[in-house]
């Protein structure tokens, strides 16, 4: 084979340059460890709105990536075209969850590492990373930050609001206060000592308080 040989290119030679096997097979895995990387994501999702679209995502991800690795793999000019072809892609989705990215790029990986023939790397591994996050990521619900919107009628009842909460909670951060006339709001970050919140029916019932609202958040605070 000469040097000219290995970069001739004609259509119907390329025809069986991936055998039906090995395409079935690719596919067959990378539509499997897809779904294992979907149902991952399903059990991990603490965001707000969960999106079922972007789980269907992860599957058709890991299939295209594998089904463009094979491509690549097997023609070495359509390789070369490749990389010309994909480095004037550009994705303008926002990611909003930071955990959102390393699932992409999870579904990536694997579909390389299929393509590539790597089965046990690419089956083990996803093992691995599902059971890392799995554990990490799955907190108990009441272990997450909570803000606490607290309005009351002055210093004394917001001392004795803030006694209060420090019996239920492991933690109480004032984030914020706002004073007005005869009227003091507080944005408080909070967590729970357990899964409970009625706690907060006996603190908006206290004398002085005008009203008490508990919200979940991701622990990222603007102000």
């Amino acid at each position: 084979m000469t040097f000219q040989d290995i970069f001739k290119s004609s259509f119907l030679e390329n025809i069986n340059s991936v055998t039906i096997l090995d395409m079935v097979i690719a596919l067959a895995l990378a539509f499997g460890l897809g779904l294992f990387i979907f149902l991952i994501y399903k059990k991990t999702y603490t965001g707000v709105m969960y999106s079922s679209s972007f789980g269907v995502t992860l599957v058709a991800l890991t299939m295209i990536t594998t089904l463009v690795i094979l491509a690549v793999t097997s023609n070495v000019v359509l390789s070369l075209g490749m990389v010309g072809a994909l480095s004037i892609v550009r994705f303008r989705t926002a990611i909003k969850e930071p955990l959102d990215i390393a699932f992409l790029f999870w579904s990536i990986a694997v579909g390389i590492v299929l393509a590539a023939g790597m089965i046990p790397l690419a089956v083990i591994g996803s093992v691995v990373i599902g059971l890392v996050l799995l554990v990490f990521v799955n907190k108990k619900s009441h272990l997450h930050p909570y803000i606490l919107v607290l309005q009351c009628d002055g210093h004394q009842t917001e001392v004795q609001a803030r006694a209060f909460l420090e019996q239920y909670t492991q933690r109480c951060v004032l984030k914020s206060k706002t004073a007005q006339r005869e009227q003091v709001e507080l944005n408080l970050e909070i967590r729970l000592k357990e899964d409970n919140t009625d706690f907060i029916n006996a603190l908006s019932t206290m004398p002085g308080v005008y009203s008490a609202v508990l919200v979940s958040y991701n622990g990222d605070y603007m102000g």
